[in-house]
């Protein structure tokens, strides 16, 4: 009788522990499935964030493009002096606009970001003295960066360097060699366009 009631006993607490387990397994997935679901939102922050980060650089780059133009030192004293005033103004409100989407690096990579920033910012230092050198040089920095047969010779020794960086960062190296490259090709149009103006001018004074 006594075994008995042991055994009925040791049967009741086998049973409450396994109820137990189920429980926390309950409890346990759906802290899972929360987590899950924040990690999707968490991930669509970061899109996000990035996107406004892509937004910032290329206005950035737009302006700055703008006010070191051929056309902009075209334009009389007067003119010039009210839209250098403009692009500095918006130049300056895009600046007060901070967003940071933060890359973990390691140390190797980090080395290899300041490398390849270095390689384009020399690049696109140089860009009035040689805008045709100067694009050919950012042609195959970009060649480097595509996993496609690119269209030009690609530069290997950058290469070696964007490979060694982070991915999200081989993406920024990518894009902003895209803007560069178009800015310029936008930049070159406007002078064809300032040339031929000035081309019909002429031959208007001269009555043909």
């Amino acid at each position: 009788m006594a075994q008995a009631k042991i055994n009925a006993k040791m049967n009741d607490a086998s049973k409450g522990k396994f109820t137990r387990t189920l429980s926390m397994a309950d409890r346990s997935g759906r802290l899972l499935e929360s987590l899950d679901q924040i990690e999707m939102r968490v991930e669509a922050l970061r899109e996000e964030a990035t996107s406004m980060e892509q937004e910032r650089e290329c206005l950035i780059e737009m302006i700055r493009s703008l006010q070191n133009s051929q056309e902009m030192r075209s334009v009389c004293d007067g003119e010039r002096e009210e839209l250098s005033l403009t692009a500095s103004r918006l130049l300056g409100r895009t600046l007060t606009v901070s967003i940071s989407v933060d890359t973990i690096r390691n140390g190797q990579q980090e080395e290899a970001l300041k490398k390849a920033t270095a390689i384009i910012d020399e690049i696109a230092g140089k860009v009035l003295e040689d805008m045709e050198g100067a694009r050919k040089r950012l042609q195959a920095l970009h060649a480097a960066c595509v996993t496609d047969e690119p269209a030009v010779p690609l530069d290997q020794k950058f290469q070696s360097v964007v490979i060694s960086c982070a991915l999200e960062d081989q993406k920024k190296i990518k894009r902003r060699l895209e803007t560069l490259i178009r800015n310029m090709d936008n930049a070159e149009k406007t002078i064809k366009i300032m040339d031929n103006q000035k081309v019909d001018h002429s031959s208007l004074t001269n009555g043909k």
